[in-house]
């Protein structure tokens, strides 16, 4: 059976670890040349040689999402190793909790930079070489509570609510040039970013789920996939809930 990414080559960021390395490992398995980008570079080179060691091909690149110069010789990197970018997974992301009253201008303005500016930063860079080749897929990490806000997340919900703006906005200009662009908004995966939680606030997110249990890193990878591939090159504009079922 034909691999539904084979010749592909696929940037994923945050790719070092949780959501980002499940999506690198799906990525590869269907047959993309996956550029790992982490701004762990030990991370990257892990996942890399993971991927290379199943047989895959694969690219480690350490990379600030909020750095332009950064992003712009990693870019070049790409286009000098395999001469085409068909998909950006835009995935890095971080938080900075805390309540409205008690959040510094710091918390704020480093989760915009990470989650938010990021995301716009990676698209603009790659979007050139997608429309001149007339092909392009564009997956964003939103979340659930980009949808529906959560209590001590000011800045990490109006990051995950602007990458659904901005998907919007991209499916309309990009989509007349071949290009989709979508997000996916997990609901509560089983990452190291949740496992901070305390145990009796996820079994109250499990109860809450009609599914009964915390969605898994491969759980969302299957979305990234599905989204990358050929099987969805008429869904633009959307915003697929990986969640279990919850409703907040």
């Amino acid at each position: 059976m034909d691999k539904h990414l084979a010749n592909r080559v696929a940037l994923i960021t945050g790719g070092g670890q949780g959501i980002g390395r499940a999506g690198a490992l799906r990525f590869a398995g269907e047959g993309a040349k996956v550029v790992v980008i982490d701004i762990v570079a030990e991370s990257a080179r892990a996942v890399a040689d993971e991927i290379k060691a199943a047989g895959g091909e694969a690219m480690a690149a350490t990379c600030d999402v909020t750095r332009r110069d950064q992003i712009d010789a990693l870019v070049g990197q790409v286009l000098a190793a395999y001469g085409q970018i068909d998909i950006l997974c835009n995935n890095a992301g971080i938080t900075r909790d805390a309540r409205l009253v008690k959040m510094t201008e710091d918390e704020f303005d480093s989760v915009v930079d990470v989650n938010l500016k990021g995301v716009f930063n990676l698209t603009q860079a790659v979007a050139p070489h997608m429309i001149e080749r007339g092909y392009g897929r564009v997956i964003s990490a939103s979340s659930i509570v980009g949808l529906y806000g959560n209590f001590g997340q000011t800045n990490y919900v109006a990051t995950k609510a602007g990458v659904i703006g901005m998907t919007r906005v991209w499916a309309r200009e990009l989509g007349p040039k071949g290009i989709t662009a979508n997000a996916v908004a997990p609901g509560f995966i089983a990452t190291d970013m949740v496992k901070t939680v305390p145990q009796e606030v996820l079994d109250k997110f499990i109860s809450m789920t009609p599914a009964r249990r915390l969605g898994e890193p491969e759980d969302i990878a299957n979305a990234f996939l599905f989204l990358a591939s050929d099987e969805a090159s008429f869904v633009n504009g959307a915003v697929l809930s990986v969640d279990g079922g919850l409703v907040l």
